[in-house]
């Protein structure tokens, strides 16, 4: 368990940086909010359901928790997990400005990991 943990909190924060950094340079270039937090979250999603398959949930000797159900699963949770995101730094853009939603997304995604962590045990990849 500890070492899900461990590796789930590090594949998260790659997923985070890279995820962070795309809606950071997409709304710089002057893409709104909306498309630029869903690009963001599709590259960092990407790299998460891989790592965390590949190395996080999956078994010494066995293959790599990955495949098509898996990946519905993953898809499923990744989708109501991105409108509560994008919802709340919509509401952050719009309450404070851009700079408060750059600074503020990744607390947003950083909570809901921790429901991420619990999907990925007992759902996604069992």
């Amino acid at each position: 368990m500890i070492r899900q943990v461990v590796g789930f909190g590090l594949v998260g924060g790659l997923q985070l940086l890279l995820d962070w950094a795309c809606f950071v340079a997409l709304t710089a270039l002057g893409v709104a909010v909306l498309p630029a937090n869903l690009v963001g979250r599709v590259a960092g999603a990407s790299l998460g359901f891989w790592a965390n398959g590949r190395f996080t949930f999956a078994k010494p000797g066995e293959p790599p928790r990955l495949g098509r159900r898996r990946l519905l699963r993953y898809v499923l949770f990744w989708l109501a997990m991105s409108v509560l995101s994008t919802l709340a730094v919509m509401g952050l853009d719009q309450l404070h400005g851009l700079h408060a939603a750059w600074l503020g997304k990744p607390l947003v995604d950083a909570v809901l990991a921790a429901l991420g962590f619990l999907a990925a045990k007992y759902w996604i990849y069992r």
